[in-house]
């Protein structure tokens, strides 16, 4: 199983040690665009600071994160499970999984990210910020930016694997999977179980919950019907019905009574 994740806005500071190698990076055929990613954020944030927060839609107590991006090719890098922060990682808890789970998330996760593309959880990342919704002026808007090197490469990742995909709309944009790996793909919403109304703050910490029990549990679902299965069986209520065309992805409903 492949698992498509969002990134998160907040994350944690860089760590000590050695400083980024782009080359060291999972999906080595994203490189060359990571690189010119890279240079063209640090050369933006290392120029006018009022332009900089301006493109990346920092308000002026963001001030900082302009001045981390100076610093991308230098600080030190952590890896990417332990960067990324908020309410979905917070649920996920990869640090408290087990060694067999974490080694299952070193195989199945995947972050999407502005700056990087996509990286495996076990990479190691400086902190930085650049959501997949900046244009930086040289290279225009990110999520379609990434849409050629991302058919190249994510294909490959995915082999014959189920696709489950809990990425936001926004970082969905730069790779949307095709043909037979779509229909090994399944998309997920968390919906309010009483009203049927799409949850906000709760659908992250449930899908951070659903993959940490998936990882727990040591399943294996080879397509969509069986990942339904699989939910079903850790407990949570789903509904889905196959597509009605081939090489369309699953659409998943996730029912909590929860929504804060």
């Amino acid at each position: 199983m492949l698992v498509l994740l969002p990134p998160s806005e907040g994350k944690a500071a860089s760590g000590r040690g050695a400083p980024l190698r782009t080359e060291s990076l999972s999906l080595p055929g994203l490189t060359a665009a990571r690189e010119e990613v890279l240079t063209e954020l640090a050369g933006l944030c290392s120029g006018d600071e009022d332009k900089a927060r301006e493109v990346l839609g920092l308000s002026e107590g963001l001030r900082g994160e302009v001045a981390k991006n100076r610093e991308l090719r230098t600080a030190g890098a952590r890896p990417a499970g332990e960067i990324y922060t908020g309410v979905l990682y917070d649920a996920l808890g990869l640090a408290s999984l087990d060694a067999a789970a974490k080694r299952r998330a070193a195989r199945s996760l995947l972050v999407f990210s502005g700056l990087w593309g996509a990286v495996r959880v076990t990479d190691r990342i400086p902190s930085y910020r650049c959501s997949m919704g900046v244009r930086l002026p040289g290279l225009g808007a990110l999520g379609a930016y990434w849409r050629a090197p991302m058919a190249q490469v994510l294909p490959e990742a995915a082999g014959s694997r189920l696709v489950l995909d809990l990425r936001s709309a926004a970082y969905a944009a730069a790779w949307k999977p095709k043909g037979e790996v779509a229909g090994r793909t399944a998309t997920v919403r968390v919906l309010h179980a009483p009203t049927r109304k799409v949850v906000s703050h709760f659908n992250k910490a449930t899908k951070g919950r659903m993959v940490r029990s998936l990882l727990t549990a040591g399943a294996v679902p080879k397509d969509p019907a069986e990942l339904v299965e699989a939910l079903r069986d850790l407990g949570y209520a789903v509904e889905a019905a196959a597509p009605a065309r081939a090489g369309t992805a699953w659409a998943l409903d996730v029912l909590v009574d929860e929504v804060h």
